[in-house]
């Protein structure tokens, strides 16, 4: 059955489907490469070729085609491998005696040593490097402890001073009261009495004894009052500056009184050298001289807070702080 013409024209519009077809990009016309970009691309060729890699990049080279080497059997074309086979060794088995349950299949690996130090350098350096980390762990350890006991030192020299303060303050009260019973006043008395009549009462009044004649075990209590009291008296006589007038000179004023308005200050040793030598011993020492001479003079256990009828003090545990547990 033939088909008639309208058939066969229509055939061919049904396999076409213009909605899918891709429509190719016009490409661009090869351009021709000029002459001096073809100058510029050889040019640049042959400086790669002729470039001289850098040390550093033949050595990354050398150790790439070393471990490519390491990393790979023998080939069966090398010389070697041809003259195993001949003796009988066949790839994949071992070589030496059969049933050798050490044998091995594979060939020892090869430690490339790439510095020039002799066989057992490295265990050499790790030792020492061993014995430096284990010095150092040592050293930290023992600067640990030594800070410890410094510490603990700083504490326990802070609280023996505050001991020794009061041993003097103590010691300074027994003396007062053993000067004022035979009739000579002098600092440890703690009282501000100069020379002159008191206007209260009308009587005198006792003289202040120097410091150089205090006793030196807790001169250095008194030294400490007279400089806090200079100090008070400065600072008095700078706020008060401003408003007296400094010119001016009252005929009834005494010593007594130009020293408590600040016209005339105290007079204080500037050096002792007994009393520096003093305070230069250890406070353990200064507290064990103070409580001795207490116990002996006055018979006063500085550790009981108790002062004993006789010298014999009887009742008291010891001498010692520890005794008194």
């Amino acid at each position: 059955m033939s088909s008639s013409p309208l058939t066969a024209q229509a055939q061919p519009d049904e396999e076409d489907d213009y909605m899918s077809m891709a429509i190719a990009e016009p490409s661009a016309p090869k351009q021709k490469e000029t002459y001096t970009q073809r100058r510029i691309r050889k040019a640049r060729e042959a400086e790669l070729r002729s470039r001289q890699p850098s040390k550093a990049e033949l050595a990354a080279l050398s150790t790439q085609n070393l471990t490519a080497a390491l990393s790979t059997s023998l080939p069966q074309t090398s010389k070697g491998f041809q003259m195993l086979s001949k003796l009988g060794y066949k790839p994949g088995s071992t070589l030496g005696a059969e049933g050798n349950p050490h044998a091995r299949i594979e060939p020892l690996g090869v430690a490339v040593k790439e510095d020039r130090g002799g066989i057992g350098l490295d265990t050499e350096r790790k030792r020492k490097f061993r014995e430096e980390a284990e010095g150092e762990l040592e050293r930290e350890r023992a600067e640990e402890g030594g800070y410890r006991e410094r510490v603990a030192k700083e504490r326990e020299d802070r609280r023996t001073e505050g001991l020794v303060r009061g041993a003097m303050g103590v010691l300074e009260g027994f003396e007062g009261e053993a000067e004022e019973e035979s009739g000579v006043a002098g600092e440890s008395a703690g009282a501000n009495e100069e020379e002159g009549f008191a206007a209260e009462s009308g009587r005198p009044k006792k003289k202040r004894k120097p410091t150089w004649q205090i006793n030196l075990l807790w001169r250095g209590l008194v030294r400490q009052r007279q400089e806090k009291e200079r100090e008070r008296r400065m600072r008095y006589d700078l706020h008060q500056s401003l408003s007296r007038n400094t010119n001016y000179e009252d005929p009834e004023e005494d010593a007594q009184d130009r020293q408590a308005l600040g016209k005339e200050e105290e007079e204080i040793e500037e050096e002792d050298s007994e009393l520096e030598e003093f305070n230069a011993l250890e406070p353990a020492e200064r507290l064990r001289r103070l409580v001795e001479y207490l116990r002996e003079k006055h018979h006063y256990c500085f550790w009981c807070k108790f002062r004993y009828a006789d010298e014999t003090m009887e009742g008291c545990p010891g001498v010692a702080e520890d005794d008194h547990d």
